[in-house]
């Protein structure tokens, strides 16, 4: 569209934790080689759009999904830790079955949809604001071209909802996003500002 730029969020790849049910929160839990394959996949179409900059969590395995496109594009890829998943204190390393055996109080109130259950889980309001501003602070930096940010599955769901004003259990109304797929946002200063574009992109 004419006189829109564009903001990609792009999940990291697969690892063998998401291959396990585990949560890894903020934990670093770096790329298996399917992930890293899936990243030089997914490197391939997003450097056709031509992007001007480049924004990674600081967790290695956004870094290393950002490698290859970075490689392809020439561009560095800035670390901002604000993009990180939602940390999730206690529950991190362990998978849903554990976690409903260990904290089946605080469990019993995520399932509700308490933003904020306890455990040292991160409130779903400061995930939201932490990563809208970094997506608001790059369009400002980036307003006529592609802004890629390299991030995680609930960052990229509660960063949209918060951007877009949308209450947070609407969140979950985005599906999940896969592995390496990506959502885009568009902003638009004579139609309403930003917009959610597509969501669940993939190669």
């Amino acid at each position: 569209m004419s006189g829109m730029s564009r903001v990609i969020l792009w999940r990291h790849g697969n690892t063998d934790w998401n291959n396990d049910g585990r949560i890894q929160g903020q934990t670093d839990v770096p790329l298996n080689e399917r992930g890293r394959a899936q990243a030089v996949a997914a490197a391939a179409y997003l450097a056709g759009l031509e992007p001007s900059l480049l924004i990674a969590s600081d967790l290695s395995r956004t870094w290393d999904t950002a490698a290859p496109l970075a490689e392809l594009t020439g561009l560095p890829v800035e670390r901002e830790p604000r993009l990180r998943e939602r940390g999730f204190g206690l529950w991190e390393t362990l998978n849903i079955e554990q976690i409903k055996v260990r904290f089946p109080e605080t469990y019993a109130r995520w399932i509700d949809g308490d933003p904020a259950p306890g455990d040292g889980l991160e409130p779903l309001g400061d995930l939201g604001k932490r990563v809208s501003e970094v997506i608001r602070q790059a369009h400002e930096r980036n307003p006529d071209g592609i802004t890629i940010l390299i991030t995680h599955g609930g960052s990229v769901r509660w960063g949209v909802a918060a951007l877009l004003g949308w209450p947070e259990d609407s969140a979950l109304t985005l599906g999940p996003l896969r592995n390496c797929r990506w959502s885009e946002l568009g902003y638009h200063p004579e139609h309403r500002g930003w917009q959610l574009l597509a969501h669940n992109l993939g190669v």
